[in-house]
């Protein structure tokens, strides 16, 4: 397997192999992540935000610094030569020159894999429109394995914008490599798309839903997203769908015991706060499990593991 150099455009491009080997490097991050290292010493790592960002762009952040490295970059557009009119080719160009991984978070999908094109350093992909979010997947699946002990075998829900939110279809390609049962809940108008359904299914067994109530005895992992208002071309279709889903302590009694709720963050109404007191709650866990990932992913690709 080889790691160094490579970009992160997809969570596609990677086997099932290369992900548990993620998954292992990960769990060996644990310690080091409290105690700090200087693996990556002299190393820069380039944030390229064009859309908002709190927990990716502060926990790749955090990764860097926990391995000796430095990050430089930017939050928002407007304070970029982007807002005077530079395209994201130059755009790559230029900060390729400064850094050696870019991060970049942009509202086109594709525009990681267009990026990689160009750069001749490391490309991660921290979210690319509507399309993917390759590295919220494996802390995803790592959450899953350090809670669940296992990713085969289990049954696993996937409840809210399966239309328009990234990170459930990138999940939903690296769960497809496991053993699993998958339930996808949303609204009729928010459905996974059809390109990742079609896909997933030639892999393993997908049941679709528009409740959760009836897969909560089955289920293992409760996977909720919140509704992607900025993702509707259109207003009034949003304005039908909006807090469709809304999971208190109420639903959740005849979840089984050892149901685990994650959630990529950030909520808005989806989750009610009263579930974070429930021992189901995950989602601020998840938090963390983003750090210790992303640390293997830069130790890897920047060589200081092989």
């Amino acid at each position: 397997m080889k790691f160094k150099g490579r970009d992160i455009a997809s969570i596609k491009d990677f086997t099932r192999e290369e992900i548990d080997y993620i998954l292992k490097i990960t769990g060996a991050m644990e310690p080091i992540a409290k105690s700090g290292s200087d693996m990556l010493r002299g190393k820069i790592l380039a944030t390229l935000f064009f859309e908002p960002s709190t927990r990716t762009r502060l926990s790749f952040e955090a990764a860097i610094n926990k391995l000796g490295g430095t990050t430089i970059g930017f939050a928002e557009p407007k304070v970029a030569a982007i807002k005077k009119g530079e395209n994201l080719a130059d755009t790559i160009r230029v900060v390729e020159k400064y850094a050696d991984v870019l991060v970049l978070r942009h509202p086109l999908e594709g525009a990681a894999r267009l990026a990689s094109e160009f750069a001749k350093v490391p490309v991660i992909n921290a979210g690319s429109g509507a399309e993917e979010h390759p590295t919220q997947a494996l802390l995803d699946l790592y959450t899953i394995l350090k809670e669940k002990g296992r990713i085969d075998g289990l049954n696993i829900t996937l409840m809210g914008d399966l239309r328009y939110g990234r990170t459930v279809h990138s999940l939903a390609y690296a769960l497809s490599l496991y053993k699993v049962k998958l339930f996808l809940v949303s609204p009729e108008l928010l459905r996974m798309r059809r390109e990742v359904s079609d896909a997933i299914k030639k892999r393993i067994t997908i049941v679709e839903g528009t409740g959760v109530e009836e897969f909560l005895p089955e289920t293992d992992v409760l996977y909720v997203t919140r509704i992607q208002e900025e993702r509707f071309p259109d207003p009034a279709e949003y304005a039908k769908v909006q807090g469709t889903y809304k999971l208190g302590v109420e639903t959740l009694r005849d979840a089984r015991e050892d149901m685990i709720i994650m959630h990529p963050l950030p909520r808005v109404d989806e989750i009610d706060h009263e579930v974070d007191d429930t021992p189901h709650a995950r989602y601020f866990q998840q938090v963390w499990n983003g750090i210790v990932t992303r640390m293997a992913l830069l130790a890897l690709i920047l060589g200081a593991i092989e």
